[in-house]
């Protein structure tokens, strides 16, 4: 991963086409991510406001970070934490995902004041769209994610898919530019900012095979051995502490119902979550 940087705290979102605009945990018990979450990154949580599937906005100092939502019963599918980019059009952009071979697995749907799906990449890495008005939120600002990065079998194909689907383009403009930066390649927003990473093999290379698609959230933190302590004792997991490439440190964690997210030291101002 890149160097991460926090941004400040802006009164309003940019809605750059095929940018990430919101991140959600869909889990079978809100209440014990709420415990979980709240113990472990300070989080405080307020009912949500887009209909039943987002049960709660989570809050770092008062800002929107995420949602978690409840995972039905009849929806046999593992806890995660999904990333939404933002659309112009969800009906277009739902076309364009199974034009491409990809699974559209929900909606597009009226949600509150916009328009959502869900679907699955050609590989199975699930992502959401969304169409619409969004919260005060954006990667790399206050206590959102740092960072979003794609785990994939082949970077190099997968940027081909969702640049199609979103509109990613090198020197795109009013949209996302990508670059391809060694085996990774890198989306940023009109400023110049990361905003997502998509990582597999070298671009040359033959895609990993033991690699299970998925798209992984980065979340900001201040004292990281604080945290993943606090982690293991609510319940979850954590891997060992190891310095990130351009500075900093990171941890993979498996909360307390198998969702896994990373946090990282971040250069900058953020929240007080630990």
């Amino acid at each position: 991963m890149p160097a991460i940087k926090a941004r400040k705290a802006r009164d309003t979102t940019a809605t750059v086409g095929g940018a990430p605009c919101w991140v959600s945990l869909m889990t079978h018990d809100v209440k014990g991510a709420q415990d979980f979450y709240g113990r472990v990154l300070g989080w405080q949580f307020r009912p949500g406001t887009r209909g039943a599937e987002f049960c709660s906005i989570a809050l770092a100092e008062g800002r929107p970070v995420a949602g978690i939502g409840t995972l039905t019963p009849q929806r046999h599918v593992p806890v995660a934490w999904t990333p939404y980019f933002a659309v112009a059009n969800a009906n277009d952009t739902a076309a364009r995902i199974r034009e491409r071979g990809a699974t559209l697995a929900v909606g597009p749907l009226e949600v509150g004041k916009g328009r959502g799906a869900l679907a699955a990449d050609r590989d199975g890495a699930v992502f959401g769209l969304w169409e619409g008005q969004t919260l005060s939120w954006s990667v790399g600002q206050g206590g959102a994610p740092t960072c979003l990065e794609l785990r994939t079998r082949d970077a190099f194909e997968s940027a081909i898919f969702y640049g199609e689907v979103f509109g990613w383009a090198p020197d795109r403009p009013g949209g996302c530019d990508i670059s391809y930066e060694h085996d990774e390649v890198m989306v940023r927003d009109e400023g110049g900012h990361t905003v997502a990473a998509l990582r597999g093999g070298a671009v040359e290379s033959a895609p990993d095979p033991h690699v299970r698609p998925r798209w992984h959230v980065y979340f900001p933190v201040r004292d990281i051995e604080e945290v993943t302590a606090a982690a293991v004792a609510a319940g979850g997991f954590a891997l060992p502490v190891t310095p990130m490439v351009d500075g900093g440190c990171e941890a993979v964690i498996r909360d307390s119902q198998g969702g896994l997210f990373t946090v990282a030291t971040v250069q900058g101002t953020v929240p007080d979550a630990h």
